[in-house]
């Protein structure tokens, strides 16, 4: 059995060329998208946020922000909660990032509503107070369960965490 292995001038060849030893280089080719199926009208999305990871974070955060400006754009309208349980709750903590501030900010503003776990609260000996702009409304007593109560009732959620 053998291994064939490029020559650092082949690869550099077929990349100049728009090809590799594999085939065809990457190219990406946009299009203007469109839907095949209704408008979207009323969509219910809820983000749960058990994770203690700033990548994480911003990666929720920034597919809600993405999501806000695609349903105005394809005639519909965005219902999301960010449910925050477990090590998730430190996304709140002060002192936080600037752009993770932002987003939260701006979220709130286009009417996404942050759900605060109050098991998790207990748990961590967390005063909600210290939390970045969480109002007692916004404490749930369990946010598991309010995650799964949210999908008994229509709500989408958003698997990846």
């Amino acid at each position: 059995m053998f291994r064939i292995r490029p020559s650092l001038s082949l690869v550099a060849a077929a990349l100049a060329i728009g090809t590799t030893a594999l085939g065809p280089a990457a190219h990406a080719d946009y299009v203007q998208p469109h839907i095949t199926h209704a408008p979207f009208g009323r969509v219910r999305m809820v983000v749960p946020i058990t994770s203690a990871d700033p990548a994480v974070w911003g990666f929720k955060l920034h597919n809600l922000q993405n999501s806000e400006v695609g349903i105005q754009q394809w005639k519909g309208r965005l219902e999301a909660r960010v449910v925050l349980y477990g090590p998730g709750v430190k996304l709140l903590e002060r002192p936080m990032d600037d752009k993770l501030k932002a987003a939260v900010d701006t979220l709130r503003r286009e009417g996404v509503r942050f759900d605060i776990c109050n098991n998790t609260l207990k748990a961590m000996q967390l005063d909600w107070h210290t939390l970045y702009g969480v109002k007692e409304s916004d404490i749930v007593p369990s946010g598991f369960l309010e995650v799964a109560w949210l999908a008994n009732h229509g709500w989408a959620i958003d698997p990846m965490n």
